[in-house]
């Protein structure tokens, strides 16, 4: 495979990029925390964005995947940047934002500074607040106390063999970026697909964004059984029907109102009314 595009930042950093044109509202991946854009959810995206003929664009933010800097010296606000970046510099046109895990609060960010250019967003176990929610507040005294001394604690990971770097600079600097406090301002079409059997975000922090989020236009999918990632192939076709549905709202053309799932796996759909 080619050598992925390069966005050179102001500061002189470089963003990896990989995108191609097509009908729009475009659609723009942010990956996960200590992911990137080579994961199963990014390429099926691209292909799907490929054969109907949508532009793509798929991105690693600083510090992660083949974009320059160190991971531990990336924080919440960096990371934002680096979406809004891409967004102005590489896409043209209504965007439909999806975020997986942390992606899904990046996704936010870059929404409230751009709402004028994201017409959708689709959240992946969206884990807005993350940094402090399911970080800060879970971790036991021995856990800060190491933070506090060191500046940084080494987390085990369930997804690779080595451990990820969190930063206390992280943690404070999330804080500048929380929104789960109060209402999230924005009011484009929002959708959301949890597992259930989540270990990393549990399942009702989907619904404290569906709760704070002021646009009506809101839907979540409650996968039973379903875990973090959502790969599996019954999750994948769930993600790309989604996200041709949310398409079809900002072409103005009425979506499927029936939510079967093709493959047959049960999921639970959640919507403002239902909340209320």
């Amino acid at each position: 495979m080619a050598e992925p595009s390069i966005l050179t930042r102001a500061d002189g950093t470089t963003i990896a990029y990989r995108t191609h044109t097509g009908k729009s509202p475009g659609v723009v991946f942010c990956g996960g925390f200590n992911s990137d854009m080579t994961g199963t959810k990014a390429l099926a995206l691209d292909t799907h964005c490929r054969e109907t003929g949508r532009g793509f664009l798929r991105f690693d933010y600083f510090g992660h995947g083949s974009s320059s800097g160190e991971f531990r010296n990336g924080t919440i606000g960096r990371w934002k940047d680096d979406a809004i970046a891409v967004i102005d510099d590489l896409t043209e046109g209504p965007q439909i934002v999806v975020g997986s895990s942390m992606g899904g609060w990046i996704m936010l960010l870059a929404a409230l500074a751009r709402p004028a250019r994201v017409a959708g967003l689709l959240g992946i176990a969206p884990a807005p607040d993350f940094t402090e929610d399911l970080m800060w507040a879970e971790f036991d005294y021995g856990i800060r106390e190491i933070l506090q001394r060191d500046g940084v604690y080494l987390q085990p990971s369930e997804y690779g063999n080595e451990p990820y770097a969190i930063t206390l600079h992280l943690i404070e600097e999330g804080r500048n970026h929380l929104l789960l406090r109060e209402t999230v301002r924005l009011t484009c079409p929002l959708r959301v697909l949890q597992g259930m059997n989540d270990p990393d975000v549990p399942w009702r922090h989907a619904l404290r964004l569906i709760e704070a989020y002021e646009g009506a236009d809101v839907e979540a999918t409650f996968v039973k059984g379903g875990d973090h990632r959502l790969s599996e192939p019954n999750d994948i076709a769930r993600l790309l029907r989604t996200v041709d549905e949310l398409a079809g709202i900002v072409e103005g053309v009425n979506p499927p109102q029936v939510r079967t799932d093709r493959h047959g796996s049960s999921g639970i759909a959640v919507s403002r009314q239902d909340l209320s």
